[in-house]
């Protein structure tokens, strides 16, 4: 937990880490409060009425017996094991009872298809699977899995997930983990080639705590209750969200199945009394075609942090007039998360500005000698090393983990400028950066004007090659409700962008789509885009 401190730089210049010999992410996250307090609320779920809470006690008693009942059948430390489930207590159970026996949880995304999951249960050679009949549809193949486990009953070769839980004991286990002990594998994004399983140790959780305090000024504050739309199978929804609050005795809303929908989001903001929720750059966006949400549906919220992409400096000030209160930007990838950030009330935020290192983490915009870059120039992303939050390694590529620290800094592969203040100005990856006529652009700055648009709902900016500037920028946009394509308009959007940055960063041509590809984190996916010839 952050002290209270009155401003950013007293917080950054007194932070110090300070790791445990002996560690385990489910004692901390779940079970020491179970002891503590077991009917303190972990969890709030969906029932007639509103929301029913479910409690440390019970989340603790359940991984306990699932953890007994993975042993039983012979999961071993070490062993990986899938999760494919939406949220809800049985995922964080699992998760627990992984992390308890010693095995590793691979946590698997409802938003992927069969191809996807395939390749991670292939990659990783996960030994058991954890899932429910939408995810056994997409398993065509066993691809090594000895167990697999159903929360919707069992079927030939798969076990029922109440049977074996209910045989089982649910006495503590003895959890012999350290800090640096194998825990958790998420798969990278894939925005630019194959996913990687990045491998981490235990201690992940520690400075996503420090961090999600920070983010949310100071939590525990009384009558905190967290939320988020993201999928617990990603870092945003498991390590920005869920397991933070709970370390940190915040109760965690969780999200009924179904589509993101910005009115049933806002509703539910209302309804379960959320006071702190995480919430992409996507939704946000597509929560903004809603007019006047606080008065509408009569939410109180007292934080909201938001990660995965640039937010722009238009949804920032949304957010504070919308919401009622300032969206605290954060950065950081599923190597390295949570390194840069905003705190509003510390006096560390800015519109258009992801923010400054979050304590405890040293980060720089790195040229390609290796040297700080200047003030205003672009650069690479780079933290120092080692860090308690950076991964272990990826999983079975030695040399794609030796390219990835550099003489004592962890290359990130993304590109920003820091300003005279010392914020950092997220600008894209390096595959992302358009070169045109001798400029290096960042496709964030266009994609924040664009969104300022009345007729853009969403947008991506990519380059197409051209044989005379080498590259020319391109806009692929989803148009707002009303308004349709046409040459005026794509004029008139060009012109709009023209007027607010250089010459050369206005888009010379403009498509238009009715979905974006994006990641299952909200990622813009402009590879593609760029392979499709940004059409």
């Amino acid at each position: 937990m952050l002290l209270e401190i009155a401003d950013y730089e007293s917080l950054r210049r007194t932070f110090r880490w300070r790791l445990p010999d002996r560690y385990n992410m489910a004692a901390h996250a779940c079970d020491g409060w179970a002891a503590r307090e077991p009917d303190r609320p972990a969890l709030y779920l969906k029932a007639d009425g509103g929301f029913r809470p479910l409690s440390y006690g019970a989340l603790s008693g359940l991984s306990n017996r699932l953890a007994h009942a993975l042993v039983a059948k012979g999961i071993k430390p070490g062993d990986r094991v899938g999760i494919l489930l939406p949220q809800s207590p049985e995922v964080l159970a699992t998760h627990f009872a992984v992390y308890k026996i010693g095995a590793i949880a691979v946590p698997l995304a409802g938003a992927f298809g069969i191809e996807a999951i395939a390749y991670r249960l292939a990659d990783s050679g996960a030994r058991a699977l954890v899932t429910d009949d939408a995810g056994l549809a997409k398993i065509v193949d066993r691809h090594g899995l000895e167990l697999v486990i159903n929360l919707d009953g069992a079927r030939p070769e798969v076990e029922d997930f109440a049977t074996l839980v209910a045989a089982a004991s649910d006495a503590p286990l003895p959890l012999q983990s350290g800090p640096d002990d194998p825990a958790l594998m998420i798969y990278t994004s894939g925005t630019t080639g194959q996913p990687k399983g990045a491998l981490h140790g235990h201690r992940v959780l520690l400075p996503h705590v420090s961090g999600v305090s920070f983010t949310h000024d100071v939590l525990p504050r009384p009558g905190d209750r967290m939320w988020t739309p993201s999928d617990w199978a990603w870092a945003g929804g498991l390590l920005n969200t869920v397991l933070p609050a709970l370390a940190l005795g915040v109760p965690v809303v969780v999200q009924p199945k179904g589509k993101f929908d910005p009115e049933a989001a806002f509703a539910l903001l209302a309804e379960a009394g959320v006071r702190n929720a995480f919430i992409p750059p996507t939704a946000l966006r597509m929560m903004r075609s809603l007019a006047a949400p606080k008065s509408r549906f009569g939410f109180d919220l007292r934080t909201v942090g938001s990660a995965g992409e640039a937010l722009g400096a238009e949804t920032f000030e949304w957010g504070r007039a919308a919401l009622g209160v300032p969206v605290n930007e954060f950065y950081g990838q599923t190597e390295c998360n949570y390194v840069i950030g905003s705190n509003a009330a510390l006096g560390g935020a800015r519109a258009g500005a992801t923010g400054k290192a979050v304590p405890g983490h040293e980060v720089a915009v790195l040229d390609a000698q290796g040297r700080p870059c200047p003030p205003g120039e672009m650069g690479e992303i780079a933290v120092r090393a080692p860090n308690p939050v950076m991964f272990l390694n990826y999983w079975n590529r030695p040399e794609a983990t030796a390219e990835k620290v550099r003489d004592g800094w962890l290359m990130t592969g993304d590109l920003a400028r820091l300003d005279e203040d010392g914020y950092f100005h997220f600008l894209g990856r390096d595959d992302d950066i358009i070169t045109s006529a001798g400029y290096r652009i960042g496709p964030t700055e266009i994609e924040d004007v664009l969104l300022r648009h009345p007729a853009v709902k969403l947008a991506a900016a990519v380059g197409k090659p051209d044989p005379l500037r080498t590259e020319i920028v391109t806009a692929v946009l989803v148009l707002a409700d009303g308004h349709t394509p046409s040459a005026a308009l794509v004029a008139d959007i060009q012109d709009f962008v023209r007027t607010r940055l250089a010459t050369y960063e206005y888009p010379r041509e403009i498509a238009f789509v009715d979905d974006l590809p994006l990641t299952t984190t909200g990622k813009v996916i402009r590879r593609l885009l760029r392979e499709d010839g940004a059409s």
